[in-house]
């Protein structure tokens, strides 16, 4: 159970900047939950429905990096908003799940606040349809 709070997935290999993540989300009113990389984060993905977004880094360690885990996330749970960043990549947005957004770091922490805001007040994404 989330206590009403809508929650968000930080997934980030740096400590610091997730540290950074956690604040401004928590800053933001929303309730943190924290991985270090995809496995962690589709760990708790499978262990909670009640997680709203996911902001992602894109270079991570593991067997995913952020765009796959996004496409991964998209196909899996469509319902949950996805945002990525990275200090590494521009990102073009075809290369990305539709409706997920990517800002560059270092992004501006209000920036990302009211994207989230804006992407969580969004009517909630819908799988593709299947060619009947």
């Amino acid at each position: 159970m989330n206590n009403g709070k809508t929650v968000v997935l930080i997934i980030e290999d740096s400590p610091i900047i997730r540290l950074g993540a956690i604040e401004l989300v928590r800053s933001a009113g929303y309730e943190a939950l924290e991985a270090r990389n995809a496995d962690e984060a589709i760990r708790l993905l499978e262990s909670r429905a009640d997680i709203d977004l996911v902001f992602t880094d894109v270079q991570m360690p593991g067997n995913m990096d952020g765009i796959r885990l996004s496409h991964y996330i998209r196909d899996r749970w469509p319902p949950v908003r996805i945002m990525l960043a990275s200090g590494m990549n521009i990102l073009e947005e075809s290369s990305l799940p539709e409706g997920s957004r990517f800002f560059a770091k270092p992004y501006s922490d209000h920036a990302i606040a009211d994207m989230m805001a804006q992407m969580l007040s969004e009517t909630t994404p819908q799988p593709p349809s299947q060619p009947g």
